[in-house]
């Protein structure tokens, strides 16, 4: 990669850190027991594994940073770290299937995918705190079926799946106008073209 076309990204990957860290501050949330939905924090890892493996690691890492500056429980500091698993499972998805995001369905069964995966990896960090009695007594309440599986599995499953539209729709005028490496371009014109 030429060395501009890595400052280029590095510049972006800092940018989409700071985004992220600024997200869970300001953005509008709903917090219910062990869930908390936050308008768009999921933008900025999304439009960082479009670019590639590695700036999914570095937003991922950064975007955990704005969720624990924010004072966030752990738990949903956790959860905002197991985004390290799905951008990075997506982003190599998208370099060994770039073709994915060209048609509709495709770009639909990518986010399905990543947003299951997303949704799942969470699940599992509150688990760990649900069974350790680190959670609030209304998520004891309500169950780990209600709890646990409904409002952290599925909420976030329909949680990422709005998040990945947005980040869709704000990555078409992007890839015009930012000049990513060669690579990464061409998949991204592909998927703008569909």
């Amino acid at each position: 990669m030429e060395k501009s076309n890595r400052l280029q990204v590095l510049i972006t990957e800092a940018l989409l850190c700071a985004i992220g860290i600024v997200i869970p501050m300001f953005c509008p949330k709903i917090v219910i027991g062990p869930a908390s939905f936050t308008l768009a924090s999921h933008v900025p890892v999304f439009l960082a594994m479009f670019i590639s493996p590695g700036a999914a690691v570095t937003v991922s890492l950064g975007t955990t940073l704005g969720f624990f500056l924010a004072g966030f429980q752990p738990v949903i500091v956790l959860r905002a770290l197991s985004h390290l698993i799905f951008s990075v499972l997506g982003a190599f998805w998208l370099r060994r299937a770039p073709g994915i995001l060209t048609s509709a369905k495709g770009a639909s069964l990518f986010g399905f995918a990543v947003s299951v995966v997303h949704a799942a990896c969470e699940v599992v960090v509150v688990t760990f705190f649900f069974f350790g009695d680190q959670l609030s007594k209304a998520t004891y309440q309500s169950g780990y079926f209600t709890g646990v599986l409904l409002l952290v599995g599925l909420g976030g499953v329909v949680h990422s799946m709005i998040d990945y539209a947005i980040s869709l729709a704000v990555w078409k005028p992007v890839v015009r106008t930012v000049r990513f490496p060669v690579s990464v371009r061409r998949v991204l014109l592909r998927a703008e073209e569909a």
